[in-house]
């Protein structure tokens, strides 16, 4: 079939992005109705560590009602309640998000992430190729045994309050105060920035 266009008129093969989609894609989160903002820890010490966590990422991106608005740097971190040296060491980091999504289903969707991963949850602080763990949901407290908010442990952990941190140095942890503070009371001892490795942002 011809096409004929007229003067001034151009390839509908090479028609910019209209304007429209441009916003849409620009600002993402206004198209989440009412959302709340959401922090997530990441961990991972199997297999290629980077890949994965960048995976977990762009996969939590792609969820519906879920939109990630920033990730921290790449800390590398000794593995916790085992002995030295029987694991290798994690690459952690931690996402914003806004999310629709209450929290039973962005927990829902945390494991679903993991299990693509394959994630096996053989036994306590096992070795585990991505661990997604919901450290804090808006200012919700919740005493649930399937998902207690905040993460009864982030206050005392550098590997979750150091990123966090650098991504948001004005963040609050709900019930504990303002992160920059807890961060200044815990060990950083095992929990080592790596400048050299990065992780994107989704487009």
């Amino acid at each position: 079939m011809t096409a004929y266009f007229t003067e001034g008129q151009s390839d509908p093969t090479v028609q910019p992005v209209p304007p429209s989609v441009v916003e849409r894609v620009d600002a993402a989160d206004t198209t989440l109705s009412n959302p709340k903002r959401a922090v997530l820890s990441l961990g991972s010490n199997l297999g290629n560590r980077l890949e994965t966590l960048q995976g977990a990422i762009d996969a939590l991106e792609d969820t519906p009602g879920v939109r990630v608005k920033a990730v921290s740097p790449v800390y590398e971190t000794e593995p916790w309640g085992v002995e030295p040296g029987s694991q290798p060491t994690y690459f952690n980091a931690v996402v914003v998000l806004k999310t629709t999504l209450p929290p039973s289903s962005l927990l829902e969707r945390a494991h679903a992430v993991e299990e693509a991963f394959h994630r096996v949850r053989e036994e306590r602080w096992g070795a585990r190729t991505i661990d997604v763990d919901i450290v804090a949901y808006a200012d919700v407290h919740s005493e649930d045994p399937e998902l207690t908010l905040p993460h009864p442990r982030a206050h005392e952990r550098a590997f979750v309050l150091a990123p966090w941190h650098d991504v948001d140095p004005e963040a609050q942890l709900p019930g504990h105060g303002p992160v920059a503070h807890l961060l200044a009371g815990v060990t950083r001892e095992g929990v080592a920035p790596r400048a050299d490795l990065e992780l994107q942002l989704p487009e």
